[in-house]
């Protein structure tokens, strides 16, 4: 490392990632998702569970819980991250209310008795769900500084392109 890169800082860049318009994004979506799920789990929701099997319907009230856990824990995040995006919460304060809203562990299998029977709707919604815990937990490790992995089975072509990247400069360096 030459002088001149020892005395300039890198520059944060995942912090202006979040307050781009991706965040504002996230954020409509995300409450959007929240309003329609609490929609279809008051109405029609409760209808379809009603009409379920015995082992589906506990299937549905475990995961219907589940899943609105999980909303709440996002709405949580989005709403303290708008927060300082508006300049109504520092970002320290942020992060220190951030630490008392611990993300449930997204489940890496779904299925198994009765899920099957589950409502598609239901089932839409989950796998919805979990696709906002992914995106919000990637623009929470860029907001901390980090880089969010992306290896994970599924990425996309982006997110592939990034790891093999990855890969071949953790290579160059050994």
């Amino acid at each position: 490392m030459d002088e001149k890169q020892k005395q300039s800082p890198a520059v944060a860049i995942g912090p202006r990632i979040v307050a781009s318009g991706g965040f504002d994004m996230l954020y409509r979506e995300g409450m959007a998702l929240i309003e329609d799920v609490a929609a279809y789990l008051d109405g029609d929701g409760r209808t379809e569970s009603r009409e379920l099997a015995r082992e589906a319907s506990f299937v549905y009230a475990t995961e219907s819980m589940r899943l609105t856990t999980r909303l709440m824990q996002l709405a949580s995040w989005l709403l303290l991250q708008r927060a300082v995006k508006e300049g109504e919460l520092t970002a320290e304060n942020a992060r220190s209310e951030k630490e008392k809203v611990k993300f449930s562990a997204t489940p890496s299998d779904r299925g198994g008795p009765g899920y099957a029977a589950l409502p598609e709707r239901l089932r839409d919604f989950i796998g919805k769900g979990d696709r906002l815990f992914e995106r919000v937990q990637q623009f929470d490790k860029l907001e901390r500084g980090g880089v969010p992995d992306y290896s994970e089975a599924g990425a996309n072509g982006i997110a592939d392109q990034l790891s093999r990247l990855k890969a071949a400069f953790g290579r160059l360096r050994e």
